[in-house]
């Protein structure tokens, strides 16, 4: 009796450590093919000054959309150059950058995501209008990261990603929703 209970206990640990994200969300289109969207923990927590001398703290994710669909999808995701609203914490702002780097999963157990020169990232694109567009072809997929850059520290953990409403992309950090894109066939 005892050995069956191990060994399950042991796929369980061993199925959940090789699990590299937090969310997982699966959207049928007609056919019954899925697109699939894939958003990481958060990895981060460090302070950046800008170049005016601002502070700031920011966590590093990234998202990986799928489509197993037979037909090829276009995304558009676009975050404003403003500040963002914490819905909890009236005095706590936040900005959201798409770095242009290339994310791939061989990346996700390094420092930051494996986002390299995040400084100079964060210095070229702070005041910036964010936006990807982007074909993903019929079985393939897409990763891309997300850097959320707060005003100061957030009480808790940081939990952060990509959803959808209908065709309608949706990005949650911490409660806080914000409508900002959309896929189309």
């Amino acid at each position: 009796m005892r050995i069956p209970i191990v060994c399950t206990l042991l796929l369980f640990c061993f199925l959940a450590k090789g699990q590299t994200f937090d969310t997982e969300f699966k959207y049928p289109d007609s056919s019954g093919k899925n697109v699939i969207i894939q958003n990481s923990l958060p990895k981060g927590g460090l302070k950046y000054s800008d170049p005016e001398g601002n502070e700031y703290v920011y966590a590093v994710f990234w998202t990986r959309i799928t489509n197993q669909s037979d037909s090829s999808k276009e995304i558009e995701i676009q975050f404003s150059s403003d500040n963002y609203q914490h819905i909890r914490s009236f005095d706590t702002q936040f900005k959201l950058i798409l770095p242009s780097d290339k994310m791939t999963l061989d990346k996700e157990p390094s420092f930051l995501n494996g986002l390299s020169e995040i400084k100079s990232v964060l210095d070229r694109n702070i005041n910036d209008q964010h936006e990807v567009k982007r074909v993903i072809e019929a079985n393939d997929s897409f990763s891309f990261y997300v850097v959320a850059l707060f005003n100061k520290g957030v009480e808790g953990v940081v939990r952060a990603g990509f959803s959808l409403r209908g065709k309608e992309i949706i990005y949650a950090i911490n409660g806080t929703e914000i409508p900002c894109g959309r896929i189309m066939n």
